[in-house]
């Protein structure tokens, strides 16, 4: 469900979560209310990997936990907790979790993502529906 309000601190506990593909969760904190950035937390489980992809959005983050195997462009390494990365508009990427703990970042992406956006208002609606 999408916040009416933007909080100046934010409820991990309530923030909207969505499944972007079977292994692949996404919580997203900030960026549903016309602000010009989009902070969430991505967690790839365990035994799973993100497909290579791109879009136009710019991105940054850092490891918060786990470990993973990540792509960028042409470049590869091994991050884990602490770690820092961009992703310039339109660079192929791509993570595998390695380890067995969920591999969790946190990204900014401006513009924020509008898909992201649309599956949080498609989740909230199904989740009401349900009530």
């Amino acid at each position: 469900m999408i916040p009416r309000s933007t909080p100046y601190f934010i409820a991990l506990a309530t923030a909207p979560k969505i499944t972007q593909m079977p292994g692949l969760e996404t919580t997203v904190l900030t960026g549903l209310h016309d602000e010009r950035m989009m902070m969430v937390l991505n967690a790839t489980m365990p035994g799973h990997m993100v497909p290579a992809h791109s879009h136009p959005h710019e991105q940054i983050g850092m490891v918060y936990s786990g470990k993973a195997i990540l792509r960028i462009g042409e470049e590869e390494r091994i991050v884990d907790k602490g770690d820092f990365y961009r992703i310039p508009a339109d660079v192929p990427h791509s993570d595998t979790c390695i380890g067995g703990e969920p591999f969790v970042v946190l990204d900014i992406f401006c513009p924020p993502r509008e898909d992201f956006i649309e599956k949080v208002k498609r989740s909230s609606t199904t989740d009401e529906a349900a009530e």
